[in-house]
């Protein structure tokens, strides 16, 4: 069942939830736009879902795996690291500002403007999380 952050202490609860997602990893990541080309090679060129799923998983016991929802998605920075260093995240962070809500791999502040400038950071409309289970939780699916 999804749960909606719609407030700081909603993203409070979920930070602290999954330990500022400390030692997850983002296993996937599922972009829809909206857009899309018929049979007949009619287009619908609009961008009116903007939708971004995220499964991570991590080394929780409560939570090993969930998923994060971005709807109305404004910009997602992926700063994927390489193969040669470790992906775990050590603490992230989620606010909102101006209407929005942002979601970084990192821990910065609300008003730090280096959360459009370092890492991975989402900003979008709206956020929903849920946990995720059974063989969804494989190695590779």
């Amino acid at each position: 069942m999804w749960q909606e952050i719609r407030t700081e202490d909603d993203a409070r609860r979920l930070i602290e939830n999954v330990n500022s997602f400390h030692d997850f990893c983002i296993k996937e990541i599922n972009y829809i736009s909206g857009a899309y080309v018929n049979d007949d090679l009619s287009m619908y060129p609009v961008n009116d879902k903007r939708a971004l799923n995220v499964v991570m998983q991590g080394q929780n016991q409560e939570y090993p795996m969930i998923e994060l929802q971005f709807e109305g998605l404004v910009f997602l920075r992926l700063y994927p690291v390489d193969e040669l260093y470790t992906c775990e995240i050590v603490e992230s962070c989620i606010f909102l500002k101006d209407n929005y809500i942002y979601w970084s791999d990192r821990k910065i502040e609300e008003n730090d403007d280096r959360c459009c400038s370092e890492g991975t950071v989402v900003c979008a409309s709206k956020l929903k999380w849920r946990p995720v289970t059974g063989s969804k939780c494989e190695k590779n699916r």
